[in-house]
């Protein structure tokens, strides 16, 4: 009799701390590489003069050691080093970027439902939907921060709305290639039953759907944090990454580690949404029927 063999938890969670800390030394060598890679072509273009596409000088690229010093410094004597104001800054903007991509991920996949029980509509709608991501995102904030303005919606609310826009179209294009996924024979099967669209979508449908709506999701958790940052300018936000970027910006040949610190914080933000969302993608799949079996 053939003996089948059984992983215990332990061994399961042994190979998952293997992985985890394999994974953890593979970002760790990368970020060396770059850096790098970063300091060998400053070395050599500050040597060769290279111009370009830039000039490689001190302030096109200061030397990575200086962008983290910059953090540990204080704008002003005796205030707050900066490491401290862009925690605020990043939380002001992170509370922007969540609400956009919990509401962009809704409508996307309201969207996304609808579409699939419908090819007239899908037919007809999906055009326009596409369309609406060619318009540039630096033509569409001013008019929703102005449009939103009249009617009292705060700011940061309205900059929460951009940041869905560019959240939304992902997710519905993803979630209904998941809803439009399952087998046909599945599909006969569950109508054989007399199941109605509701049973059918999230037994069927849904679950089906999880890998390509966490595949949306990844890209729409960096996405709603760009679209934050971007929003921030047209609402004359002071409180997040976007504001500091702009006024960084103005002084940018005196203090050019300060910027480039303050993108450093804007790249960890949006590596932390990711890391959520891949985070939640490992719960919800491992507990999928293919797995638990």
């Amino acid at each position: 009799m053939a003996t089948i063999a059984v992983e215990r938890p332990s061994q399961t969670w042994r190979g998952g701390a293997a992985y985890g800390a394999k994974r953890s030394a593979l970002v760790a060598a990368g970020l060396a590489a770059f850096w790098g890679i970063w300091e060998a072509y400053r070395f050599v273009g500050e040597r060769a003069g290279i111009t370009w596409p830039f000039t490689v000088d001190a302030t096109n690229m200061p030397h990575i050691h200086d962008m983290l010093s910059a953090l540990t410094k204080p704008l002003q004597p005796g205030g707050p080093r900066l490491i401290q104001l862009e925690w605020h800054w990043a939380l002001f903007t992170g509370k922007e970027a969540l609400l956009g991509f919990a509401l962009g991920g809704a409508i996307g996949f309201a969207i996304a439902v609808v579409l699939a029980h419908s090819g007239i509509l899908r037919r007809g709608l999906l055009p326009y939907i596409v369309v609406s991501q060619t318009v540039p995102i630096l033509a569409v904030a001013p008019m929703v921060v102005v449009g939103l303005g009249t009617k009292g919606v705060k700011p940061w609310i309205a900059v929460s709305v951009i940041a869905a826009y560019l959240t939304f179209f992902p997710v519905a294009m993803n979630a209904l290639r998941g809803l439009l996924s399952p087998d046909p024979r599945s599909m006969e099967l569950m109508r054989s039953y007399a199941a109605d669209r509701t049973a059918v979508l999230w037994k069927l449908r849904l679950p089906a759907s999880l890998p390509f709506l966490f595949s949306a999701l990844k890209i729409s958790a960096t996405a709603s944090v760009i679209g934050a940052i971007i929003g921030e300018a047209p609402a004359s936000i002071q409180d997040g990454l976007g504001g500091a970027i702009v006024n960084f910006n103005q002084y940018y040949s005196t203090g050019p580690e300060r910027l480039w610190a303050t993108n450093i914080v804007c790249a960890a933000l949006g590596l932390f949404f990711f890391l959520v969302v891949l985070i939640a993608e490992r719960l919800v799949l491992r507990r999928a029927p293919e797995h638990v079996a």
